[in-house]
């Protein structure tokens, strides 16, 4: 259980790097829409100038830490997927560990990111002054279809990498 709870810290950690480097970077505009509609709308104008430029060495400082937390991210499974080898899990205990991991992620993605981060400080103003004073920014469950379907996947994600390290 303790490996669990430190993966899921881990997580949360990794969680929180890649947004902000992601933020700092802006390597790509598929990224905005995660954000509020009208936050979307007062940044179009730097979107678009972001597709018209050369790739400059932040746009790819910004790719190189999305994939490098993608990767960590993975591996926080695999971590948990291996030492479940060694200790012999059964496929109930690989679920449980992996949901665990998932869920404490969610939690920390809904409560400190999109409460926390997004509604009570201006971490995203900072970075694109342009949003400040947009409603979107104080609309606590915009995304909540999104977050919903996480939720379902954190489920089928979870059942099926147990399904993957019980057949090894």
């Amino acid at each position: 259980m303790g490996l669990t709870l430190l993966l899921s810290l881990a997580g949360c950690v990794l969680l929180f790097g890649a947004i902000w480097g992601v933020t700092l970077t802006m390597p790509t505009k598929l990224l905005a829409k995660n954000f509020p509609q009208d936050v979307q709308e007062q940044l179009q104008p730097r979107l678009e100038q972001l597709e018209s430029q050369p790739i400059s060495l932040r746009r790819v400082l910004g790719w190189i830490i999305l994939i490098f937390f993608c990767i960590a991210y993975i591996g926080l499974f695999m971590i948990g997927g291996m030492d479940g080898l060694r200790h012999g899990f059964t496929y109930g205990q690989f679920f449980l560990r992996f949901f665990i991991i998932g869920a404490v992620i969610k939690v920390f993605d809904i409560l400190c990111l999109d409460y926390v981060l997004l509604t009570k400080t201006h971490f995203f103003q900072h970075y694109f002054p342009e949003t400040e004073g947009c409603a979107g920014w104080q609309d606590f469950g915009y995304n909540r279809r999104q977050q919903a379907g996480q939720c379902a996947m954190i489920l089928i994600g979870s059942a099926l990498m147990a399904g993957m390290f019980t057949l090894q």
